[in-house]
């Protein structure tokens, strides 16, 4: 992972807040007092913001939340029929409503009050009568947080599914700040066939727009099944599972994902064969065993990746694999039999492969 690049693009995000990203942000807020509403309004305007929705009827506020999808919302902890811990319990239990952040406005001092709303998942508070330095100040600094995250998630997208970004978001991220260690890993090596010919024979500008069709759907397909990216090189794909999560089914997410891979991309295929008269397919290559995994470079450029022998023999299998071939290591193959028709499957028995110094017993599955 270039740690650079997410470096900067965390500061890019961040800077588009200072430099005036704040008028672009919708503020909503919920208040059963409407006096308290338009000043607040009031206050905001002056100081840049221009985007504000209210509602003074707390029974609809989750309503307008997920409508409105607002970037920050204020909200008052005593309000009539639904309270404010009502309308942030709602939010913590909503998929999307529980990355929006929430600031309190109250008048109480109670400590447990707080305590709850924190629990509940408030970000910030504001003691009312709020001041309107104060709530400016506040709401800059929750918008800015917000767009760090939101950038630190965009990053971690492009390696890991956005299930596991959210993950790595609330610090379940260990793996990746941690020293190298050993682990048990499923590589798993998919390859463009014929790619050299494409390049060879087809427009300049229809090379790349291929390759993105092509690397997109792969990338859905392991992010489907949870899988890791771990390199992007040429027309070749290397997704790992049960690194750096522990996935106790890593084997047959593996298999799954193989099997989305040859189904989505066959979609791609038949498109790239009726417009540039083209016959490709993916050859997938599939090892799992231990590795090495960590943060290897220099203070320049670090990549998070794996390194060890099932990593090697996956990328050979990938060589050797024919169009919507599957071509598995004999341990793999034990792992996931079950899920495979016997009928598509066919033993090459030992095999050499290049640059290993053993033979390899290999198994042939079309899925």
């Amino acid at each position: 992972m270039n740690e650079t690049m997410e470096i900067d693009e965390v500061r890019r995000e961040n800077r588009h807040i200072a430099l005036g990203g704040l008028r672009d942000a919708l503020v909503m807020m919920v208040d059963d007092d409407s006096m308290v509403i338009e000043l607040t309004q009031a206050f905001l305007q002056d100081a840049g913001y221009r985007r504000f929705v209210s509602t003074s009827d707390s029974s609809g506020a989750v309503a307008m939340l997920l409508r409105e999808l607002p970037d920050v919302v204020l909200v008052d902890l005593n309000m009539p029929h639904v309270s404010g811990f009502d309308v942030l319990a709602s939010m913590r239990a909503d998929p999307v409503l529980k990355h929006i952040p929430a600031i309190v406005m109250t008048s109480a001092d109670d400590p447990e009050m707080r305590l709850k709303a924190l629990d509940l998942g408030a970000s910030d508070f504001l003691r009312k009568p709020v001041d309107p330095s104060e709530l400016a100040l506040r709401l800059r600094n929750t918008l800015a947080a917000k767009a760090h995250r939101e950038a630190i998630r965009k990053a971690f997208v492009r390696y890991v599914s956005p299930r596991l970004a959210e993950g790595i978001i609330n610090d379940v991220a260990a793996p990746f700040s941690s020293p190298a260690q050993r682990a048990e890993m499923v590589a798993l090596f998919a390859d463009l066939r014929g790619f050299t010919r494409i390049t060879e024979t087809i427009g300049v500008e229809h090379v790349v727009e291929m390759l993105n069709e092509y690397f997109t759907v792969l990338t859905e397909a392991a992010y489907q099944h949870d899988g890791t990216i771990f390199n992007m090189a040429g027309d070749s794909l290397l997704v790992g599972f049960n690194v750096p999560f522990l996935q106790a089914d890593a084997a047959a997410r593996a298999w799954r994902t193989a099997v989305d891979m040859t189904a989505r991309f066959g979609v791609v295929a038949a498109g790239w064969r009726k417009r540039h008269g083209v016959d490709t397919g993916v050859g997938i290559g599939i090892c799992q065993g231990p590795v090495i995994i960590g943060n290897v470079g220099s203070p320049h450029y670090m990549s998070y990746t794996v390194i060890g022998n099932p990593v090697n023999t996956a990328a050979r299998l990938m060589e050797a694999a024919q169009m919507g071939e599957v071509l598995v290591s004999s341990d793999f193959y034990e792992e996931i039999r079950r899920l495979v028709p016997q009928d598509r499957v066919e033993s090459r028995g030992e095999v050499a492969l290049r640059g290993k110094a053993e033979t390899v017993r290999v198994y042939s599955i079309r899925p």
